[in-house]
């Protein structure tokens, strides 16, 4: 851990980022991190207490003179995704984020920096703690498992919460206002494949794709980085065709919300193609790299021979998976008419899973349009069941609709104003935020979401920048202070 964090203003938002990233919180595994908050809210006497799906409420009163202002909602969630280079050795069940500061930015050693949404989380904690900044009553809501499916926020009863305005600290682009976000829904095909043995007079090879950005899969989906999994596809292709490549095995991507760096597979040639499939792998290594030229600078791709493995995939499988995944779509599958640059409905190709005769294949497809979203989702299940795989929907939360008139959103406009002479962006994201879901048990409570400025979220680039926070927090502050009249 960086003592020089530490010394960063404003002191008591970094010291709680700190103590944080101390603290193992991947998704779906929080056992640690909820337990930590509990013990902090309870060490400032404070109410504090989980629900039934174990997020955290922690309610403290309002400050001297603002007590007939209207209650909030601070919320954030406390997992992170958890992303790391193949090269870095780490246990993120175990082991504390290792952080550094460069320049403008804080960064973590070869993994994700959990700024996303941690930089939220450690906002909260430092307004709870305090006892000079002024605030409304305040209902800190620290929901789980956000980014794996959205459990805590889905799960969240109708009576818990008691505020009327509801500021969610889950966005990462400083003069951003956000008011409506994408729903999403996971895609899941599955499926067996026969085995046989070996060919004589075959070698086996390595086909490797890293070095790429990777991202957000929401708010990265349209900037046309290049996904390893339909990189690794096309590689594939026209193997078996012209070469007789067989594939044994295929390993790619992780995280349905995050863009895949990178892929491996294990395949077999006939020697005697060797040759001229070296020639034909250049060419087409040679053609991905101009394609994505601007956007992969550092894209690798590699060929390296490796021992002969027992068993291969037969041949009719094999072409009928590896057609599925090359016309799978990915990547932005519509722009919204409504609102400019908006990617209305996406698809990330997240994963794909080849080995011992099973098929595993991931994707989170998004919407900001509740039928878009099925319609793309079934045109994945109909392309997949071309392949004899069987295909699940799991994981289906809804978007956030836009309320231009929120009288919340015309606080945070003003103050913005004020504070930096200009207007903020009022937006809508690709990415999905829990007040979509909070907001069907919670219909009349007014809500907005904002957040400093983190780049490469979901990614081992990760980062967050410093001025930046320092920034948000003074938009926080001032915002506390102009929460209207109950």
């Amino acid at each position: 851990m960086s003592n020089e964090l530490r010394k960063l203003e404003p002191i008591c938002l970094w010291n709680k980022f700190a103590d944080l990233n101390g603290v193992p919180r991947p998704s779906k595994k929080e056992e640690r991190i909820i337990e930590f908050i509990k013990a902090f809210g309870n060490s400032l006497g404070l109410e504090t207490f989980e629900d039934q799906i174990r997020n955290v409420i922690i309610r403290k009163p309002a400050t001297p003179g603002m007590e007939n202002r209207k209650s909030i909602v601070l919320q954030s969630h406390l997992d992170m995704v958890h992303q790391k280079n193949n090269d870095t050795v780490f246990d993120f069940d175990v082991q504390g984020i290792e952080m550094f500061v460069d320049n403008d930015w804080i960064k973590a050693k070869g993994t994700t920096l959990g700024a996303d949404n941690g930089i939220g989380v450690a906002t909260i904690m430092a307004i709870l703690e305090s006892d000079t900044i002024p605030h409304p009553a305040i209902e800190a809501l620290f929901t789980i498992d956000e980014e794996t499916g959205m459990t805590g926020a889905l799960n969240l009863k109708a009576n818990i919460l008691k505020g009327s305005i509801l500021l969610n600290l889950d966005t990462e682009q400083d003069d951003e206002i956000d008011i409506g976000c994408a729903g999403g829904i996971d895609v899941t095909a599955i499926g067996n494949y026969q085995m046989e043995e070996l060919p004589a007079d075959y070698s086996a090879w390595r086909i490797s794709v890293k070095g790429l950005n990777g991202g957000h899969s929401g708010m990265d989906i349209h900037k046309g980085l290049g996904n390893a999994n339909k990189i690794m596809n096309r590689l594939l292709y026209k193997g078996f065709e012209l070469f007789g490549l067989a594939v044994s095995e295929i390993n790619g991507g992780s995280l349905r919300n995050a863009i895949p760096r990178e892929s491996e597979s294990i395949i077999t040639l006939p020697k005697n193609k060797i040759n001229d499939f070296n020639t034909a792998f250049e060419q087409i290594i040679k053609d991905i790299k101009f394609e994505l030229k601007t956007t992969e600078p550092t894209l690798q791709i590699g060929l390296q021979e490796v021992p002969l493995p027992n068993l291969i995939m037969n041949s009719v499988s094999q072409i009928q998976l590896i057609n599925a995944i090359y016309s799978v779509s990915n990547g932005v599958y519509r722009m919204s008419a409504d609102i400019d640059n908006l990617v209305e409905t996406s698809n990330n190709l997240a994963r794909v899973i080849v080995k011992d005769g099973k098929i595993f294949i991931a994707c989170l497809t998004r919407s900001s349009i509740e039928s878009s979203k099925m319609d793309l989702a079934q045109a994945l299940e109909a392309n997949f069941k071309m392949a004899n795989l069987q295909v699940s929907f799991s994981g289906s939360y809804p978007g956030w609709t836009p309320n231009v008139s929120s009288p919340i959103l015309k606080v945070l406009t003003s103050v913005y104003e004020q504070l930096h002479q200009k207007k903020p962006k009022v937006v809508a994201c690709h990415a999905g935020l829990e007040c979509g879901i909070l907001g069907k048990n919670y219909p009349n409570m007014d809500m907005i979401s904002f957040g400093p400025t983190i780049l490469g979220a979901h990614s081992p680039d990760e980062r967050v920048s410093i001025s930046s926070v320092q920034k948000y927090w003074r938009f926080v502050l001032e915002i506390l202070k102009a929460i209207p009249l109950s």
